[in-house]
């Protein structure tokens, strides 16, 4: 009995091409897993900010005052993050009603959120 010739496995380069593909597969599973887990963290941040300032403007609507002109920083923390704010109050063309802006920026300055509404005289 003769041994046929190149029925017997893979050659050498068959292997490299396969393992050149899963390496491929394995780095862009690796770049998807990353850009998930930066989205998981900005949504975190952006949910965590939106509570900072909706809490703000819910502070000011429960205290039944029409708010003063002009702008005031604050602070508040959230899910054990500091986050700086400017909250800004400008009128309006109705005399009854002022805009209320809250921008809030990370830790780092970097800008989060921007929350506004309007406030009218009680």
């Amino acid at each position: 009995m003769k041994p046929i010739r190149g029925t017997r496995g893979f050659t050498l380069i068959e292997v490299l091409v396969a393992l050149v593909i899963v390496a491929i597969a394995l780095g862009a599973g690796i770049k998807a897993a990353g850009a998930l887990t930066a989205n998981a963290e900005r949504l975190a941040e952006v949910s965590a900010a939106q509570w900072c300032a909706e809490n703000l403007l819910t502070e000011l609507r429960l205290t039944q005052q029409f708010p003063d002109i002009g702008e005031s920083p604050f602070s508040c923390e959230q899910l054990g993050r500091n986050y700086d704010g400017k909250l800004k109050v400008s009128p309006t063309p109705n005399p009854n009603f002022r805009r209320v802006d809250a921008a809030i920026a990370n830790d780092q300055g970097q800008p989060v959120l921007s929350l506004s509404t309007i406030m009218g005289k009680i």
